[in-house]
């Protein structure tokens, strides 16, 4: 089933997200919901926050390009199966910057370019309640720590230059009134 959206202004999207606690069919059904409602929309990733349920869980759906070898100059996109990211925590990221233009879901319309850790190093549960410990790099960084933050109430635009911010400041006022009623 698709997910029905939280928009920028929905509160949920400010809220810190709380722990799962327990991993069980609800949960799984949440997911494959979710699952769908990623899919659906085209994303990269999707936070349990932004299909109105404030808990410590993010889905990712990487895509990656891969060489034809049968063609001197060309190639195509592969989509990787979707990703399960239960109470994840960051425990390392690099020094170097890597800056990449991002949207949101939740924030139809406007993009921004956001600088972040080129590199980091993640550890959460899946959907069988195995811990992992993962590096992500570049792009892939850029989607967990994204969905990572909106477990703590952080949007992309809070990241973004003042300038870009005060650019995007009438369609932000137009989604919240559109989307919040």
């Amino acid at each position: 089933m698709i997910l029905p959206l939280a928009y920028y202004g929905n509160p949920i999207l400010r809220k810190k997200a709380a722990p799962v606690t327990d991993i069980n069919d609800d949960l799984r059904k949440l997911v494959a919901n979710m699952d769908e409602t990623l899919m659906d929309h085209n994303g990269a990733g999707l936070a349990a926050p932004q299909v109105q349920h404030s808990i410590a869980l993010f889905l990712t759906s990487f895509s990656r390009y891969v060489k034809d070898p049968n063609h001197e100059e060309g190639g195509y996109i592969v989509t990787e199966p979707t990703r399960v990211f239960i109470n994840p925590k960051i425990i390392s990221y690099s020094e170097e910057i890597w800056e990449l233009e991002q949207g949101c879901l939740s924030i139809p319309g406007p993009f921004g370019i956001v600088p972040r850790p080129a590199k980091v190093t993640m550890q959460a549960m899946d959907l069988e309640g195995k811990t992992f410990v993962e590096e992500f790099a570049y792009h892939n960084a850029q989607v967990v720590m994204h969905e990572n933050d909106h477990l703590n109430g952080v949007l992309y635009i809070d990241r973004i230059s003042p300038r870009e911010r005060k650019a995007m400041e009438a369609t932000l006022r137009e989604i919240k009134k559109k989307y919040n009623h």
